[in-house]
């Protein structure tokens, strides 16, 4: 397929974050959500658990998308947990799952792995990985707790915190990608694009005053 027909870039996630972390490196995302049931896949190692759910959400976007001959389509899955005393911690499953993970992770650290799974539809080819970063959380009281668990916030996410959002105060440090804890590693991507033969400024858009996207910069 001519490398000059155009890019679409479809994420294989409903993650707000995500889709902000891409906007704001100038990379306009189709967000198709894969519906993928993560409790199918178990596993005892963080890194596998991760990379798989990543590779399944993007198969089942892929089973829903058709090559059309007048673009060239790449499908992005992306899955995050955190290995945090010898567990693997995804979303929690109530406020008081939650509470009990923040009494547990306060004055400690964690890592955050984020599998990423790339899929170039028309080329049949694919690139995958796993970014890893080092997790160190402020020792916050029970009151910060309390509060920031009534917000919803910590019941959306991996680990059940974000660096992002209304969590940002409670990590003292990263050691690594502050992308990958977000949930998409944009040094990584722009690693698995090359291993597809294309660069991350392939992606990019032009954007005018009032972010009203015209044409991509291919």
């Amino acid at each position: 397929m001519p490398d000059a027909l155009p890019l679409r870039f479809v994420l294989a996630s409903a993650s707000p974050a995500r889709r902000k972390t891409l906007r704001a490196a100038g990379i306009e995302p189709d967000v198709l959500v894969s519906g993928v049931d993560e409790s199918l896949v178990v596993t005892d190692q963080a890194e596998d658990l991760c990379l798989e759910l990543a590779r399944l959400k993007a198969q089942a976007v892929l089973s829903r998308l058709r090559p059309t001959g007048q673009e060239r389509t790449l499908v992005l899955g992306c899955d995050s947990v955190l290995a945090f005393d010898g567990e693997i911690l995804g979303k929690p499953n109530s406020e008081a799952d939650a509470t009990r993970r923040w009494e547990r992770m306060r004055g400690r650290s964690g890592v955050l792995h984020s599998g990423h799974c790339l899929v170039h539809i028309e080329a049949g080819r694919r690139a995958e990985a796993v970014a890893s970063t080092v997790v160190h959380f402020a020792s916050i009281s029970d009151q910060e707790i309390a509060t920031y668990v009534a917000t919803g916030e910590p019941l959306a996410v991996a680990g059940a915190f974000t660096i992002d959002g209304l969590g940002g105060p409670f990590v003292e440090r990263i050691e690594g990608d502050p992308s990958t804890v977000v949930g998409l590693s944009l040094p990584l991507l722009r690693k698995l694009l090359a291993e597809l033969d294309l660069k991350i400024t392939d992606l990019w858009t032009k954007v005018p005053p009032g972010n009203q996207i015209v044409e991509p910069l291919n």
